[in-house]
């Protein structure tokens, strides 16, 4: 099922604001251009939704428990927006393998995400 560019926008300006509201995940977005961010952000999750190979979005130096939350909230945000399971999980496994276990900060992406 393909999905709207509206859709996978809103999608992820929705997780981001709850990003942005998590105390502990707020801070991995100060210096981060979140225009930039969102659209690389928007057209993995449009190619995951769709079925297609995302490639994986850009580490922000996230310790696994702050990364589960923020798949969490994706998948949330997905839920609340009627988006089947199957697509959800799809979601999720695209934007799951990028947690660093020892949460070392310093990856550097062309979207300005890292640190």
């Amino acid at each position: 099922m393909a999905y709207s560019d509206e859709v996978v926008r809103e999608a992820v300006w929705q997780w981001l604001r709850l990003v942005a509201a998590d105390a502990e995940l707020e801070p991995y977005l100060v210096g981060v251009d979140l225009g930039r961010f969102a659209d690389h952000l928007a057209a993995t999750l449009g190619a995951a939704l769709d079925g297609r190979t995302a490639d994986a979005w850009p580490g922000l130096g996230l310790g696994e428990e702050q990364h589960r939350r923020l798949v969490d909230y994706l998948a949330g945000v997905l839920w609340a927006l009627d988006v089947p399971q199957a697509a959800i999980a799809a979601a999720r496994a695209a934007f799951a393998g990028e947690a660093s276990p020892t949460g070392v900060a310093g990856k550097a992406h062309p979207t300005g995400a890292g640190r």
